[in-house]
């Protein structure tokens, strides 16, 4: 397979010291130069092709909500002795008794409690905010985040509505960031559907709107 840049996609990494632009490629068959049928730029601009044919719309915007958890700790092993995972986060209720090593000041988010606290309870503040700068750095429309309900650092942060492909390429960028600059300041990120049993899975439900003649 051949691919080929998308001079539109481009952008300077924000999260590394060495100044790199990045770009999304179009993958094609390297003997007839035909595009390859199952990248997914590919399918997702033909969608946007085929919208346009049936007279349905002339355009559609897409604006997923994505949801994650950023943890401080996760180890897990699995061989012939032994499995196992094991997750921690500062903001788990199940540390209101820790003793040991730094002070123990309190302040977190009960179970199923997490829907936007506000500080000291949300210890993720900040870090958030580094995410969403680094995100419109990149070029990416930032509108909002916020803590979600799960008490062990769920987050959302919610990008602005735009076209399918754009959102799709969006949408590896932000995942790409989320995870670097969390690795960056010391934490863990995920995307798994549900990584804590008996509390708030993670989402990505997505608002849809078909535009025609500009309504």
């Amino acid at each position: 397979m051949s691919r080929f840049r998308s001079l539109a996609s481009a952008f300077v990494d924000p999260c590394l010291e060495v100044p790199t632009l990045s770009l999304t490629c179009d993958v094609s068959d390297p003997v007839t130069g035909a595009r390859y049928s199952r990248d997914p730029r590919y399918v997702a601009q033909k969608a946007e092709q085929y919208l346009m044919k049936t007279g349905i719309a002339t355009t559609a915007y897409y604006g997923p909500e994505a949801e994650f958890y950023i943890f401080n700790s996760v180890r897990f092993d699995q061989n012939a002795h032994e499995g196992y995972y094991h997750i921690d986060s500062e903001e788990g209720i199940w540390n209101s008794g820790t003793n040991g090593g730094a002070a123990n000041l309190g302040h977190r988010p009960r179970h199923k409690e997490g829907y936007f606290p506000v500080p000291p309870v949300d210890k993720l503040q900040d870090l958030r905010s580094k995410i969403m700068l680094a995100m419109i750095a990149s070029g990416i429309d930032v509108e909002v985040h916020h803590h979600e309900v799960g008490t062990a650092g769920q987050t959302e942060i919610d990008m602005r509505f735009t076209t399918l492909t754009r959102m799709a390429d969006q949408l590896m960028m932000y995942k790409y960031i989320v995870k670097n600059v969390c690795q960056q300041h010391g934490y863990t990120a995920t995307f798994m559907p549900k990584p804590m049993f008996g509390d708030n899975g993670s989402g990505m439900h997505v608002h849809m709107s078909l535009w025609k003649d500009a309504k």
